[in-house]
């Protein structure tokens, strides 16, 4: 299966669990990877077979910058759903939500989910 990769895009969201996630929001990086067929897109060299990666960054940005929820799980589950209801030759899809400045005291770099949904499986 072919695929699209949309990395490192960053947003300021208020998810979380505690009220200082909430009030005072913080920063998410997501990764997003798609399958679907793009042979035709390689062969006509049309935008139309293809899926526009402008739509899957704003899908993104819609769901991180937009409702909260308290787990990140639920954040890559809804990035999920909004990208397979962009087009319907999106196939597969995984999304890592980072959440680089967790309220978690000690060393690391970030904390991630990332998951992994078949449409139809899923949708």
């Amino acid at each position: 299966m072919d695929r699209i990769h949309v990395s490192g895009m960053r947003f300021y969201g208020y998810h979380g669990v505690f009220a200082e996630e909430t009030k005072l929001g913080q920063r998410f990086n997501v990764d997003l990877s798609i399958g679907l067929d793009l042979s035709r897109a390689g062969e006509t060299d049309d935008l139309r077979e293809s899926v526009n990666y402008a739509e899957l960054y704003e899908a993104t940005k819609h769901v991180v910058e937009g409702e909260a929820v308290q787990l990140v799980e639920a954040l890559a589950d809804r990035i999920v759903r909004h990208v397979f209801l962009l087009d319907p030759r999106i196939l597969e899809a995984t999304v890592k939500v980072i959440k680089p400045d967790p309220p978690i005291a000690g060393h690391y770099e970030h904390v991630a989910v990332e998951i992994n949904r078949v449409r139809g499986d899923y949708v």
